[in-house]
C-alpha cells in the first residue's frame, strides 16, 4: 500500500485551481492521527470521477487518498464524508475488499469541508480505454466473472455484523428510487435534454415488490475496483462508496449494468462507456445477470424494468453532473457535453419499454 520510490500512480494528475485545498493544513491535521513525515506530502488529483473528489496525498514509503466533497457544495446529504467513512470502516472486518480507514475530519477549519483520509490500495484499476494489464481473452472472461463473484460476496453481508443496520430505510425501497430519481431528473432538467416523462411513468406503473434489502454498492463498475498487480484476476479492492446503502439487490445489478457497455452495442452507446466492459472476452451483460442469479438463487425475470431504472438512473446522475456545469457551478470541461449521454440513455430506456 505504501509508495515504491517514484512509482507513478495511474489518473493522478495535477490538482485542478477549483479543486486545491490548504494542503499544509491537512497535513498538521494527519499528524495528530497517524505516522507521517515532517514534510507535507506532494499531492495529486485523480481525474476520474464526478461527484466526490479524490486526491493522492504521496509520502516517502506511504501513499494515502483524501476524499472531499465539491468546492462549494452546499447539500452535505449527498456528500456525507462521515457516511462514507462508517460504510467503510463497517464492513472491513466482513468484506475485505475496502480501504483502510485513517481519519475522518468534521473541523470546517481545515479545508473548509469535512473530509477524510484512508490508505491507497495498490493495484490496477481499469480505464475507460483498457483493462491496463495484459489479458487473454480467456483471462478477460474470467475476471468478468470474478467482478460478478465480488458483486455476490458484497450482497451476502450481514449488515448487523458490519455494524450497518440501519443505514437504510427498510422495505419500499424500489418506490423510494423511482420516486427519488424522478423527482431529482425534473429538478436537474434543463432545455438540452428530454422530458423523459413517459419513461418515469413506466418505471412508477412497473415497479416490482423489493427483491431483498442489503448492502449495496450502487456505482459497482469496472473502475471502481482494484486488481491484484501480482494477480490480476483477483479482485483486492472496490472503491467509491458514496451511493452506498441498505437495498435491493436487483437494483443495484440493474445500475451496474446501465454502465456495462459491451463490443456489440451501437457506436453512439460505446461512444460514451466508461470502463472497459467491452473488452475482448469480457462477458455480456446478460451473462453477468444470468450467473449472478445463479449464484443467489434470485429472480430477474422482470430484468426489464431493473434495466431501464438503471439506464434512467444513470441519465440522472449525469444530468445532475451537467446541471452543475450548465449554471457555471462548475468550470471542469469534461462536464460540457454531458446532456449528449442524458439524451442517448433516455432513447435507450424507451426503446427497452417498446420490447418488454
Amino acid at each position: 500500500m505504501g509508495a515504491e520510490g517514484n512509482e507513478l500512480v495511474d489518473g493522478a494528475r495535477p490538482v485542478r485551481d477549483e479543486d486545491a485545498f490548504d494542503v499544509p493544513a491537512v497535513h498538521a491535521w494527519l499528524r495528530e492521527r497517524t505516522p507521517v513525515p515532517t514534510n507535507p506530502p506532494d499531492v495529486r488529483q485523480f481525474s476520474g470521477g464526478a461527484s466526490n473528489l479524490t486526491y493522492l496525498l504521496r509520502y516517502p514509503e506511504r501513499d494515502l487518498i483524501l476524499r472531499r466533497p465539491p468546492a462549494g457544495t452546499k447539500a452535505r446529504s449527498a456528500h456525507d464524508m462521515g457516511r462514507e467513512y462508517r460504510i467503510q470502516a463497517g464492513l472491513a472486518p466482513v468484506f475485505p475488499y475496502v480501504p483502510t480507514m485513517v481519519a475522518h475530519c468534521t473541523d470546517q477549519q481545515v479545508i473548509g469541508s469535512d473530509f477524510y483520509v484512508m490508505e491507497r490500495i495498490a493495484g490496477t484499476i481499469p480505464r475507460r480505454a483498457q483493462l491496463g494489464v495484459d489479458l487473454s481473452p480467456d483471462q478477460t472472461r474470467h475476471l468478468g466473472f470474478t467482478l460478478v463473484d465480488t458483486l455476490v460476496a458484497l450482497h451476502q453481508v450481514d449488515p448487523a455484523a458490519a455494524g450497518l443496520a440501519d443505514l437504510g430505510r427498510g422495505d419500499g425501497y424500489v418506490e423510494r428510487q423511482v420516486s427519488g430519481w424522478s423527482k431529482r431528473y425534473r429538478k436537474a432538467k434543463t432545455w438540452n435534454v428530454p422530458g423523459a416523462e413517459k419513461v418515469m411513468a413506466w418505471l412508477a406503473a412497473n415497479q416490482p415488490a423489493d427483491a431483498g434489502n442489503c448492502v449495496i454498492h450502487n456505482d459497482f463498475r469496472l473502475d471502481n475496483v482494484v486488481l491484484d498487480p501480482d494477480d490480476p484476476l483477483r479482485v483486492i479492492g472496490v472503491l467509491d462508496w458514496e451511493l452506498a446503502t441498505l437495498g435491493d439487490p436487483l437494483m443495484d445489478l440493474g445500475s451496474a449494468m446501465a454502465y456495462w457497455v459491451q463490443a456489440d452495442d451501437d457506436r453512439a452507446f460505446r461512444r460514451f462507456r466508461l470502463q472497459p466492459s467491452d473488452a475482448p472476452g469480457m462477458i455480456s451483460r446478460d451473462e453477468f445477470v444470468r450467473y449472478y442469479c445463479e449464484r443467489t438463487g434470485r429472480d430477474a425475470g422482470n430484468w426489464a424494468f431493473y434495466e431501464v431504472f438503471g439506464l434512467f438512473r444513470l441519465a440522472v446522475i449525469a444530468q445532475q453532473i451537467y446541471y452543475r456545469y450548465h449554471h457555471k457551478q462548475t468550470r471542469n470541461p469534461r462536464f460540457k457535453n454531458l446532456w449528449l449521454p442524458v439524451n442517448l440513455l433516455e432513447r435507450r430506456c424507451r426503446r427497452i419499454i417498446r420490447q418488454a
